[in-house]
């Protein structure tokens, strides 16, 4: 088979998410339009900036679960991974550990987690979804049992200073999921991994044919989950000063939702990287102006729902023209 097997996917992918980018980009603007009619006070500066604050954690897990979906799996066990780090590494900076090689164990850790997924989900040929869901059960029990149920306190004040930070006025924890996701847009659209990940979700047979690692390409997609759930959980205890083995409860929903948001197909082979930190706003504005406007937090789950199946159904639309 030529190599065409290849290429034209990736054409038309490119050319659905450009599309899709823009809707998802306009459903912002309407969200932040409406939120700014309704909210005082919503478009000044510091409640902007505590939106993509509030944000940057789910865009960072959601770029690792994008890859994932293009491959065509899911990862429903980065909430767990990002507590199993999170604990890990934390314990090891309160024992005196230097926060540098404590963060760079909690990284292993996640890579690891990833890497057991993979290996599951290529090797053994068990399904995704009951691979994840039975690892996100057996993470967050070792992380319960690690800490006896109890929280890692008193993390030292170099660490807690690097995600507390700030530059180009921006929280240092925007700027390195900003920089986290220029990464992945550069991996998915000018790399031979992209173009795998897009052949795998595609068309898994003709990828085969083609010549594709399929496993070595599926394990690298999960091991990237885990990493960026780890480097979310740093970013959290950083702000927090804490780790807890609850850490990350529902985080793969959230970010689920955030790559469907922004056009990533849970049948595999589109989704894009854009259109997923879009999502991840579109969430973060919602809540927090539904959070100014007083609305109960069931509400807010309601919203977040219809939203979800609202950007469904606009992908079962434009799948069925294209």
């Amino acid at each position: 088979m030529s190599d065409t097997t290849l290429v034209r996917p990736r054409t038309e992918f490119l050319r659905g998410v450009s599309m899709r980018d823009a809707g998802t980009l306009i459903g912002l603007v309407v969200i932040l339009a409406v939120f700014g009619a309704l909210v005082p006070g919503f478009f000044a500066e510091r409640n902007l900036i505590n939106i993509l604050q509030q944000s940057s954690i789910n865009a960072c897990l959601a770029l690792g679960m994008t890859l994932v979906i293009i491959s065509g799996g899911i990862d429903l066990s980065v909430g767990p991974t990002a507590a199993l780090s999170a604990v890990i590494s934390a314990s090891m900076m309160v024992a005196g550990v230097p926060f540098p090689l404590a963060i760079a164990s909690g990284f292993a850790i996640g890579l690891a987690c990833g890497l057991v997924n993979g290996v599951l989900v290529a090797y053994v040929g068990l399904q995704p979804f009951i691979v994840t869901l039975g690892t996100l059960s057996t993470y967050r029990a070792l992380a319960l049992i690690y800490t006896g149920g109890n929280p890692v306190l008193g993390l030292p004040a170099g660490f807690r200073a690097i995600f507390n930070g700030s530059l180009f006025g921006l929280p240092l924890a925007v700027v390195i999921v900003a920089f986290v996701a220029v990464v992945a847009w550069v991996v998915l659209k000018k790399t031979p991994f992209g173009e795998y990940l897009l052949a795998v979700g595609g068309n898994e047979e003709a990828a085969y044919i083609a010549g594709v690692p399929i496993a070595r390409t599926k394990i690298a997609a999960y091991m990237i989950s885990g990493l960026l759930a780890a480097l979310a959980a740093q970013i959290l205890i950083g702000r927090l000063g804490a780790a807890e083995p609850i850490l990350g409860n529902l985080w793969e929903l959230d970010a689920i939702a955030a790559a469907a948001i922004g056009g990533a197909s849970l049948m595999g082979g589109k989704g894009s990287v854009v259109g997923t930190i879009l999502g991840a706003v579109i969430l973060g504005a919602m809540r927090n102006g539904l959070t100014l406007m007083n609305v109960q937090s069931f509400y807010q789950l309601l919203a977040t729902g219809l939203i979800i199946l609202a950007a469904m159904l606009i992908d079962r639309v434009t799948r069925g023209r294209g």
